[in-house]
């Protein structure tokens, strides 16, 4: 599960992919088989898909225990090869972040 803390020292990916909007769900389905794959390498943590509502964009996030864990995952073969199919008809942003700080409501003090 996805948890977004400063305290926590992940590295997180926030891969943006821009597409065409009648290729948006096929793109989601190419990068949703490579995590199916990737999900159980070590040092994995989670990802998420989102898919703009226009259509045009897809970005994952996805959060790794240490680059070097991300690094020795960039070795399997397996995902590869959807990630080559999807940058075949989508242009990849990639950006590699840490968490700085986060905001949410303040709580209800009844």
């Amino acid at each position: 599960m996805t948890t977004i803390s400063k305290h926590d020292k992940l590295i997180t990916l926030i891969n943006v992919f821009t597409v065409e909007p009648a290729r948006q769900q096929e793109l989601l389905d190419l990068l949703a088989r490579a995590t199916e794959i990737v999900r159980f390498e070590p040092g994995f943590v989670s990802a998420n898909l989102h898919r703009s509502i226009d259509g045009s964009k897809v970005t994952m996030y996805a959060q790794w225990r240490s680059i070097e864990d991300y690094q020795a995952m960039r070795e399997n073969p397996a995902p590869l090869r959807y990630f080559e199919q999807a940058v075949a008809f989508a242009r990849f942003e990639p950006g590699m972040y840490e968490v700085v700080e986060t905001y949410c409501p303040p709580a209800n003090e009844a």
